[in-house]
């Protein structure tokens, strides 16, 4: 059974307040601080990368022929192919990336060659081939006459096919992001980012932003060809990027954030009149409007990836995502969901069979989990691996052994893993080498075929590469891998993989860990929060999706429901549906839970982790819950009872007999002012018993309404002009009431006012100016009325911060003064 969650939250560290205003200039309906902090926590730390992270108009992107010498060679070959007029094949892949990229470069090199006679593409079968080039493929392009092939997604370690294409008179261009093989392959050329240093703003570039770079680079080339722009690729670039999962900084971040802007321009219009129709009608079947990432990653993206799960063919991809027959892209599209659909079935079933599988196993001592089934479909053991990996807090590796007699010649191959390797006496390549695996038995050899993910940081790649020799082909990277082994050889197996990871992990412990980035309440979420942290987006690898933690709250009107499939007969998912509150709001706020009952939610007051969204089907914002537990097995709990229960009445008709909370109307300007009333509610509260006794805390003030510095201090000298003149007294509280500013700034107002020839002497409670003008001491007035218009300006700046400070923040200082 699942453990335990560890829940942590990530460490903040306060960002100056220069950095909290550039950013309020982004998100002028809030503070700005939720945001700044995580821009300041995720590496954003000066004004010139803020503005090109969250402004891609300013953002400088890349050149094509920063590859240098391989891009030149590139494009000096499409050109020579160009000219005589050759064939070319575009050999792609059959996940999103591989998919979307094949796409672009058949639109983008489709500009430049007739496609379908001058220019064709193959994708290999997913429950057939492996990853990557096969020579039973390149034979098949031989025979259409084809003399070049452009790889994309794939192809940087196939040394020995591309060794057998060039016999055959194929050259070959290798667009690639995995692996890279221990010498140059003999290539035409070899675009691949990971030649690059890893803080290259190229670096992290996927398969189909590697593929656009190539056209790019053509585009330039050949400036008078195209008939259609290059931005017009890159709504695919993103579909591609996002469901890849790679790591969205440098261009990568650039590309997406254009490529979603150009997705959902397309959206908004008429079906008939899209560039898209076939993308069009996925959104629309995933009730999605393509302006988030997310319509990528849980719309589109699982939709693409699919077809190839469960047909094994997914080369109409390639036609769905770049025809304009809308037609035919209805048509497509409905097939692609039906896919989708059986996909979701089938990883539902599979899920339970492993979980019933894991009753049976004793966690306390498993550091590698590794289950076999024979009717497990090899198309989704991936997606069920990241889910349990995610559960139990280890790596899990589930293979099938479905028709285990025929898979002699299959490749391991999984979506995720990204990459298959061959076993050769040199080692571990990746990405589809066909040469001949570890000798296996003449007569029908049972292959165990399967997938394998990680969690905690545990290099999976690794862990299973030091088990070659019992592998009959493997491929991967550190977070996924793909593999087939003998059947035989499973138990041994599996034996060797855990013991490997106890003795690297020695005395550590893997346990399941959710983490928070920010603590907010139910009064924080909302639209202005939404915004706020969509500053952030497009969110993926090294930027996550922000995890929100709220604390001590409660679950209402909960229900759920169960989505059939298509024929109506059989639970494809469930997911609960649920009102949010806690202590800071009278409002409730929706949200739900995938994949889950209401009966799991728990009664009574209860901690959880969740991310803010948007549902553009219901057009509410709702919160997606990703963990929940019950305020009684809570590390916050023993803390969170001695917080003070603070209502947030700002900018509310309020009268103070309505409460029995302590009530603040005047508007601090430090936290030193507000800590000084929640000292006095602690004090109430432990000197009562019982939580329903807590004193409460009722932060009342209004929105400030400043007056210009300038005009407050002209206003200060009138009024001592006019005291002087008259001989009348005032008190220092008649003083700040009139004026505006708090005690600590009207001292400095005293000051400047004593270098202008004010004497201030004090005559019991209240003060009496006299006026002498002194010219003498212009300069030293003028230093110190700047000194009280900068006090002046720093007190105002101070109010509007707390006049909008989210209230989750004053209930962390009160939690941490708590203590």
């Amino acid at each position: 059974m699942p453990e335990q969650q560890q829940w942590t939250i990530t460490a903040t560290e306060q960002p100056p307040e220069w950095f909290i205003q550039a950013v309020k200039q982004y998100t002028p309906a809030s503070s700005g601080l939720y945001a700044a902090q995580l821009l300041w926590q995720r590496g954003i730390k000066d004004r010139q990368q803020l503005t090109a992270f969250i402004n891609y108009k300013v953002y400088q992107p890349t050149s094509p022929f920063e590859f240098g010498q391989e891009m030149h060679l590139a494009i000096a070959r499409l050109q020579q192919a160009y000219n005589t007029k050759e064939k070319i094949a575009i050999w792609g892949d059959f996940d999103a990336d591989g998919i979307t990229a094949t796409s672009v470069l058949w639109d983008g090199l489709g500009q430049f060659f007739a496609q379908n006679t001058q220019l064709v593409y193959y994708i290999p079968n997913r429950l057939k081939e492996s990853h990557g080039l096969n020579n039973q493929g390149i034979d098949n392009l031989a025979k259409q006459g084809c003399k070049l092939i452009v790889t994309c997604d794939t192809g940087s370690t196939n040394v020995e096919e591309i060794i057998y294409a060039k016999q055959l008179g194929i050259d070959v261009i290798v667009t690639d992001h995995h692996t890279l093989p221990a010498e140059r392959p003999p290539v035409a050329a070899i675009i691949n980012p990971r030649y690059f240093p890893k803080e290259h703003q190229l670096f992290n570039l996927s398969g189909v932003a590697v593929a656009y770079k190539l056209v790019e680079a053509l585009y330039q080339t050949l400036p008078n060809v195209a008939k259609y722009p290059l931005e017009d690729l890159l709504d695919l670039v993103a579909v591609g990027l996002i469901a890849d999962l790679v790591q969205l900084s440098g261009d990568c971040r650039y590309l997406a954030q254009m490529g979603i802007q150009r997705l959902q321009e397309d959206f908004k219009q008429p079906a008939a009149a899209r560039r898209r129709p076939g993308v069009g009608r996925l959104l629309e079947l995933c009730q999605k409007s393509g302006d988030r990432p997310t319509d990528i990653s849980f719309g589109l993206g699982p939709r693409i990836n699919a077809v190839s799960r469960i047909q094994g063919d997914a080369s109409f991809c390639v036609e769905l995502l770049t025809s304009r027959d809308v037609k035919r892209c209805n048509e497509l599209a409905e097939v692609t969901e039906l896919a989708n659909a059986r996909r979701k079935s089938l990883q539902k079933d599979v899920q339970a069979q492993v979980a019933q599988k894991l009753t049976h196993l004793d966690l306390s001592t498993t550091s590698v989990i590794v289950l076999e089934d024979a009717q497990w479909p090899a198309g989704v053991l991936g997606l069920v691996a990241g889910q349990i990996a995610q559960e139990t807090g280890r790596p899990t590796i589930l293979l099938s052994t479905e028709g285990a007699g025929e898979q002699g010649s299959r490749g391991a191959e999984e979506q995720g893993s990204s990459t298959s390797a061959t076993l050769s006496d040199q080692g571990a390549g990746e990405q589809g080498s066909n040469s001949s695996p570890l000798p296996l038995r003449a007569s029908a050899p049972l292959l165990a075929r399967g997938s394998a993910r990680s969690v905690n940081s545990v290099d999976l790649y690794q862990l299973v590469k030091e088990q070659a020799h019992l592998l009959h082909r493997f491929g991967g990277h550190p977070f996924a891998a793909g593999l087939s082994l003998l059947v035989e050889n499973i138990p041994l197996f599996t034996a060797a993989i855990n013991q490997q990871l106890r003795q690297s992990l020695g005395s550590t412990t893997l346990t399941p860990t959710v983490q928070a980035d920010l603590t907010v309440t139910v009064a924080d979420l909302g639209k202005e929060l939404f915004l706020e942290l969509k500053l952030l987006e497009p969110c993926g690898m090294g930027n996550p999706v922000p995890k929100l933690l709220i604390q001590n709250c409660w679950f209402e009107n909960s229900w759920h429901r169960n989505q059939q499939d298509w024929q109506g007969k059989k639970v494809q998912y469930i997911k609960a549906e649920f009102d949010i509150r806690d202590d800071s709001s009278r409002s409730a706020f929706p949200g739900l839970w995938w994949g889950h009952y209401k009966d799991e939610l728990p009664i009574g007051r209860c901690d959880c982790i969740a991310e803010l969204d948007y549902n553009t089907f219901k057009k509410r914002y709702e919160i997606r819950l990703i963990a929940v537990r019950s305020s009684a097995n809570s590390a916050l709990n023993t803390q969170l009872s001695l917080t003070p229960f603070i209502l947030d009445l700002r900018n509310q008709e309020h009268s103070a007999t309505q409460h029995s909370a302590l009530i603040i109307e005047d508007c601090p300007t430090n936290w030193d002012d507000l800590r000084m009333w929640l000292r006095r509610c602690l004090a109430i509260s432990r000197s009562t018993s019982g939580l329903e006794n807590q004193q409460q805390l009722a932060i009342a003030w209004s929105k400030p309404k400043h007056q210009p510095p300038n005009q407050i201090w002209l206003t200060l000298v009138g009024i001592a002009k006019y005291l002087s003149r008259t001989n009348q007294l005032v008190t220092r509280g008649q003083l700040l009431e009139k004026i505006g500013i708090s005690d600590q700034t009207l001292l400095v107002g005293i000051k400047a006012l004593k270098y202008l020839g004010f004497t201030v002497q004090r005559q019991d409670r209240s003060l009496q100016f006299t006026w002498h003008p002194n010219d003498s001491a212009e300069n030293l007035a003028d230093e110190a009325v700047a000194r009280f218009l900068a006090a002046v300006r720093e007190e105002q700046f101070q109010q509007q911060y707390f006049a909008e400070v989210p209230l989750s923040t004053i209930v962390a200082i009160a939690s941490y003064d708590s203590k």
